[in-house]
């Protein structure tokens, strides 16, 4: 049975019995304590933690998930993979462990003729929390199983919380015997290999208080409400009903380890390191498709690292199996074809994820090939040291200089027997970047304990004005003032506020939030951020200016309109760049992201090359023209899949209600699902003037604009900047342009003549410095701190010392120079000097470590450099050190 049947009959079988079908959330879900959806209840966690009342009652999903704790043991294992899809059926205060169980016995036991998955019942155990009398009973009288097949176990595998204070219960989890030849009987307590986990039952039925560990929490009362949360594993269930033995094995992964065998010439099952790498290949290929396919890009930080990362081992994967030109994209349709039976919006989007995938594979080949000759040098040289671990400053030097990521230096060197120094890596990387700054969100509604917005969030929503009205009568519905509820703010106190009704727009969707004051009786307040740190709650941080405030006062809550007018036009502005955007590059060019204050913008798009200026000419001219036709702008709610039917445009890893509002300008030429305040015809908008366009990663462009009066300001300080060079060059505006690269040309030419004359004083200085050599055991050591010089100078000046040593007298040459403020150092050794065991390899090795690097070469010549260029006279005394030790 294929992959995509057992996800249909799922969906059938659950909405054929009272269950609402809820498509699955992107795998970017608006949950500030997760990178990705990792389980399936990561969409109704509002409604298991109450903080959202669930508009139904029994629900069921196939959700796709990322989980990436065990990147590093993909492919070494059967049962680690990064995505996944996870079955689940929920009951929120409906049915509880009795249907729970009735129904997931009947579907997995039904005749497949009749719907159903058609496990053998004699092959089924399950698991049930010790001392849950009532779950082991029904399982006994509803699946007719006998006692030894129901295994009691402990808190640690049957019972569930999420590891905060909030809902938990014990579970139940069905295991299916593969049989003897993957394991010993004895159930799952003996082999979970043997005896594989493809279903987990939870019955929520307890608040917890307090939880410390898995097994240590406290019970603070029964829920009011019972819920049922269940998962079963999609990949795991497909290779049992497929016969297969792991989730590489299934339908829709192994065609991409096939593809890899027709491309390499390798056969899978041949040799074991081959294998993994295939493995590799497979996931994470499937894994990346996903990413992309719901908005992520690669980049370095956080979900776009994850995603870098995961393409990264592909590419190197590939490599390592003798294939060097560009197969990600040629991988990638492989998986599309197979995962696109269930997720169709994959052919529709996978010219943007080809073009966004090559765009990293190719940047990554070029990172690959230095990097790894580098690092191929500084495993040689710590080994030839009898070193066991590469330094945490060489690990640095490969990630910063680069572009070699850690993950990948601490992989390739444990192939090679090192370890990393991970700890000195960090502390470097940490010094680099000054990591002390928090997530941004975080730090604007601390959302590590929502308890006290989710208790002002029960008695409603707070209803938004804003669309229609700038100023609105309300009452404080409550204060908050360091995380706690207060009922009074004074004079000069930062609170938070929250208002039964306000205008306030909260920041989302790349809009900032609104400005104003909010006033009352004696009172004015300030307002310096609004954020919704709930879903339907919006909160208002302010500063207390004049009088007090309490809770339940009555107050005027007003929007600066100046404030407004401009978010609107930059926020609608973002609409109209997009638009252009993709009337001017074609339909892959969507926006996968935003920011927008008032008089300014900055839209990303998925795109691989940089603009040409009669590109973004003709961008600025199509924004500015939709500008001039005036398009009336609308905002229409309807439910989503209308909404898709239209065409709107969605943010790619937003999550949308069932309910949308779509924003359209002039029709079909601007539609997307919006919630931001708007402008209502494009002409308010003013004017549109791009200010930039750069690369923010592969396969990702950002434009920059300003509009309304930003933009004529700027345009007016254009103006001034050519009518001051008109006027200091003697030329017409348009005869600019030809004067000003004349000049350039000159300046050019002019810095090559210095340089030349540079280089010919630095040879010239050759004579003296044989003068000036050291004898250090016989052998004529000459050390030279060359100052800021290319490092080809510096070789250069290196041989040709080394050729002026007279006669048959040993000799080292040392040429130290700073090259973009790092040092490096260059030493050449003649024939003499080798003959008395002095090579310039090794002296260079160790003249680097004294420079915080590294380096290598030949016995005759060798080049190194480090990070600190105040130990260069360090590092050349070094090397007459070494000479000393070295020379017989």
């Amino acid at each position: 049975m294929e992959t995509a049947e057992i996800r249909r009959r799922w969906l059938r079988y659950f909405s054929t019995r009272g269950h609402t079908v809820v498509p699955s959330a992107p795998l970017l879900y608006d949950d500030p304590t997760l990178l990705f959806v990792n389980a399936g209840m990561v969409p109704f966690k509002p409604y298991m933690l109450g903080q959202e009342t669930p508009p139904y009652e029994r629900a069921t999903s196939v959700q796709k998930c990322i989980r990436t704790l065990d990147i590093d043991e993909v492919g070494k294992t059967s049962r680690h993979g990064t995505f996944f899809q996870m079955n689940g059926n929920f009951s929120f205060g409906d049915y509880f462990k009795e249907k729970a169980i009735e129904l997931a016995w009947e579907l997995i036991t039904r005749d497949q003729s009749d719907g159903g998955y058609g496990l053998d019942e004699s092959r089924l155990w399950v698991t049930v929390l010790q001392g849950d009398e009532e779950s082991r009973q029904l399982w006994k009288r509803i699946a007719g199983l006998p006692d030894e097949r129901i295994v009691q176990r402990g808190l640690a595998d049957n019972y569930w919380h999420m590891g905060v204070p909030g809902p938990g219960g014990p579970c139940s989890e069905i295991y299916f015997d593969r049989g003897p030849q993957y394991g010993p009987d004895g159930g799952p307590e003996a082999d979970e290999d043997r005896y594989l986990e493809i279903w987990n039952l939870v019955f929520m039925q307890e608040m917890l208080s307090e939880v410390r560990t898995k097994i240590d929490f406290d019970v603070e009362a029964p829920l009011p409400s019972k819920n049922i949360d269940t998962g079963m594993g999609l990949e795991r269930m497909a290779s049992l009903l497929q016969g297969v033995d792991n989730l590489y094995e299934i339908d829709e992964v192994f065609p991409v380890i096939a593809r890899v065998e027709e491309i390499t010439g390798k056969r899978y099952g041949a040799n074991p390191q081959d294998d993994v790498r295939m493995r590799v290949i497979a996931d994470h290929v499937r894994s990346g498709l996903m990413l992309i396919g719901d908005g992520v890009t690669p980049s370095n930080e956080a979900r776009g690292y994850v995603l870098r990362r995961l393409l990264r081992r592909v590419t190197r994967s590939v490599r390592l199996l003798g294939v060097q030109d560009p197969s990600m994209v040629d991988l990638l349709t492989v998986s599309k074809d197979r995962m696109g039976a269930s997720y169709p919006e994959l052919e529709t989007n996978f010219a943007r994820i080809s073009q966004i995938a090559l765009a990293e594979e190719q940047a990554f080949t070029r990172t690959l090939s230095s990097g790894t000759t580098i690092l191929d040098t500084a495993v040689a040289s710590a080994k030839s040291a009898g070193e066991t671990t590469l330094s945490g400053d060489r690990a640095f030097q490969l990630h910063d200089t680069y572009g070699f990521p850690i993950d990948l230096t601490l992989e390739m060197a444990g192939e090679h027997g090192l370890t990393v120094d991970h700890d000195g890596f960090r502390r470097l990387m940490a010094e680099q970047r000054n990591r002390a700054k928090a997530d941004a969100k975080s730090k604007k509604v601390g959302h590590a304990d929502t308890s006290v917005y989710r208790a002002l969030r029960e008695p409603g929503i707070t209803e938004f004005t804003g669309y229609r009205e700038l100023s609105t009568d309300s009452t404080v519905r409550g204060l908050i003032l360091d995380g706690s509820p207060i009922e009074v703010a004074d004079k000069g106190q930062t609170v938070q506020v929250v208002l039964e009704r306000t205008p306030f727009y909260a920041e989302s969707g790349g809009q900032i939030a609104d400005e104003g004051e909010i006033t009352a009786d004696g009172a004015r307040l300030r307002v310096l951020d609004v954020q919704r740190p709930v879903k339907g709650l919006i909160v208002h941080t302010v500063e207390v200016t004049e009088g007090t405030i309490s809770s339940g006062a009555d107050v005027l809550a007003s929007v600066d309109r100046e404030w407004r007018l401009s978010a609107c036009q930059a926020h609608s502005g973002t609409h109209v760049v997009h638009a252009a955007l993709r009337q001017v590059l074609g339909p892959t060019a969507l926006q996968s992201g935003s920011f927008n204050r008032p008089g300014y913008l900055r839209l990303d798009f998925a795109w691989t090359s940089a603009l040409e200026s009669t590109v973004r000419d003709e961008l600025e001219q199509v924004a500015n023209l939709a500008l001039r036709y005036d398009y009336p702008v609308s905002a229409t709610y309807m439910p989503i899949e209308k909404a898709r039917d239209l065409g709107a445009l969605a943010l790619f890893g937003e999550t949308y209600d069932e309910e949308v509002r779509v924003v359209e300008m002039g029709g079909a030429w601007s539609r997307e699902l919006c919630g931001g305040t708007h402008v209502e015809h494009s002409s308010q908008i003013g004017a549109i003037t791009l200010i930039g366009e750069s690369s923010i990663g592969a396969g990702t462009r950002r434009v920059e604009a300003y509009v309304g009066l930003d933009a004529l300001r700027f345009l007016g300080r254009e103006r001034a900047l050519v009518s001051q060079l008109t006027e200091a060059l003697k030329v017409r505006p348009e005869e600019l342009p030809e004067r000003v690269n004349s000049l350039v040309a000159r300046l050019r030419e002019a810095e090559k003549e210095l340089e030349k004359g540079r280089r010919t004083a630095l040879l010239n200085a050759a004579s003296s410095l044989v003068d000036s050599a050291a004898d250090v055991n016989g052998i004529a050591v000459v050390t030279h701190d060359a100052g800021p010089v290319d490092p080809a100078d510096a070789r250069a000046l290196a041989l040709d010392v080394r050729g002026r040593i007279a006669g048959s007298r040993a000799g080292v040459v040392a040429v130290a120079a700073v090259a973009k403020e790092r040092p490096v150092v260059v030493i050449a050794t003649n024939e003499e000097a080798r003959a008395r065991g002095v090579k310039a390899g090794e002296l260079v090795r160790e003249a680097a470590k004294v420079l915080g690097g590294g380096g290598g070469g030949k016995d005759d010549v060798a080049q190194g450099g480090g990070t600190d260029a105040t130990k260069i006279a360090e590092a050349l005394q070094r090397i007459q050190s070494v000479v000393a030790e070295r020379s017989v």
